[in-house]
């Protein structure tokens, strides 16, 4: 894989620290059955790349890519059948799956797993007995796994990400007014040239109470757009951005300077040929080719479309040895900090990069595809088309 020699050839970097926050029992045990060298400390940080003409280079090719779910039997009879128990949690969006352990599913399942994700956009599995090493493994069935040149890492497993509240706060307090990072709504990497596709978060240790994580469905907040707003947004391009700052080292004194990318605000899933709305309020930056003040008018009604519509969110608590999939291409996300820091957190996480966001003109919506409309929607379909003739 590409990333980690670019990232070891990188000079101009902040030299790692050690860490000295206790390590949760769940996590130990877990870590240490799997065989994970805790002696050098833990986690593993890669050294930062301090320049942003550095963190451009890292993945600066433009990678083949096939998803998964594409390949899969629309029936997922291999993967369902399997299951003790398959349930929906909300109409649109979330499903868990009872009976399998991810890391025994068969290549036929996991591209059916695949499929159903991007059909359902997040599924979760309860008491997994996954190792960081078979996470990575699976995550690298959907995608190249990607290595964050800012992350934690598990030692020795570089592309399985350490996801431990504690340990941010370290570095960025958290408190009840100004809880930490995740805890608001976005949507992994959107600043890459090829964006995430499904993230696989795995938690040993959770929280007695809170720390739930909510996802919101891309394909349903478009679909939330009357027809007439969407031909306004169709076709549009906006300025992703990265969640991390970096110098220039062309001009260091100019001040940080985020990763910037343009990628379409609407697109289409590749599985299932749905289009999706796919903005976020923490990385959109702005609409191309309008003035800031038209830009800042539509995001911010399309932040709240995704974020205000409870009917098209779930909110999932978690429990001890979760995985939850989610593609990062259909939904935003955001993890609750009500539990304050007060009980520890941990968990591991894999982000399979795909396809180069896209759009099409033909593609349906999903309630369209599934012969979903009501008469009120189908009568304002009716009415953009003609009054597009």
């Amino acid at each position: 894989m590409a990333p980690a020699p670019i990232l070891e050839s990188i000079v101009d970097t902040v030299q790692p620290k050690k860490d000295s926050l206790p390590l949760p029992d769940p996590a130990r045990e877990r870590l240490t059955k799997a065989g994970i060298d805790l002696s050098d400390g833990y986690p593993y940080r890669p050294a930062k790349p301090l320049y942003i003409q550095d963190v451009y280079k890292i993945r600066s090719d433009d990678r083949f890519y096939e998803d998964a779910g594409a390949r899969a039997d629309k029936s997922k009879k291999n993967l369902l059948s399997a299951a003790t128990k398959v349930t929906d949690l909300t109409s649109h969006i979330g499903t868990e799956i009872e009976g399998l352990q991810l890391k025994d599913l068969t290549a036929v399942q996991r591209d059916e797993l695949a499929l159903l994700i991007a059909e359902r956009s997040v599924v979760f599995f309860r008491n997994q007995d996954i190792t960081p090493q078979q996470q990575k493994e699976l995550g690298e069935w959907f995608g190249e796994v990607e290595v964050h040149p800012q992350g934690p890492q598990v030692p020795g497993v570089l592309g399985v990400t350490v996801i431990w509240p504690d340990l941010q706060a370290q570095e960025f307090p958290a408190s009840f007014r100004r809880p930490g990072g995740a805890s608001r709504w976005h949507s992994d990497l959107v600043h890459e040239r090829q964006p995430a596709g499904i993230t696989h978060l795995h938690n040993d240790t959770v929280p007695p109470v809170g720390g739930d994580t909510l996802w919101a469905s891309g394909y349903s907040a478009y679909e939330k757009l009357s027809p007439e707003f969407r031909k306004l947004i169709d076709g549009k391009k906006a300025v992703y951005r990265s969640a991390h700052p970096y110098l220039d080292r062309e001009n260091p004194s100019a001040g940080p300077k985020y990763i910037e990318r343009i990628h379409p605000l609407v697109r289409v899933h590749p599985a299932t040929g749905w289009k999706a709305l796919w903005v976020n309020r923490a990385m959109t930056d702005r609409i191309v080719g309008l003035d800031k003040a038209e830009s800042d008018v539509i995001l911010n009604y399309l932040y709240d479309v995704y974020e205000k519509n409870v009917d098209i969110q779930v909110r999932f608590r978690w429990t001890p040895g979760t995985s939850a999939l989610w593609d990062n291409r259909i939904t935003i996300h955001n993890a609750s900090w009500d539990y304050n820091g007060k009980h520890p957190r941990h968990g591991t996480r894999v982000t399979s990069l795909a396809e180069a966001p896209y759009y099409e003109p033909s593609a349906p919506s999903r309630r369209e595809a599934l012969g979903l409309l009501g008469e009120d929607e189908k009568e304002a379909l009716a009415l953009a088309a003609a009054g597009s003739n």
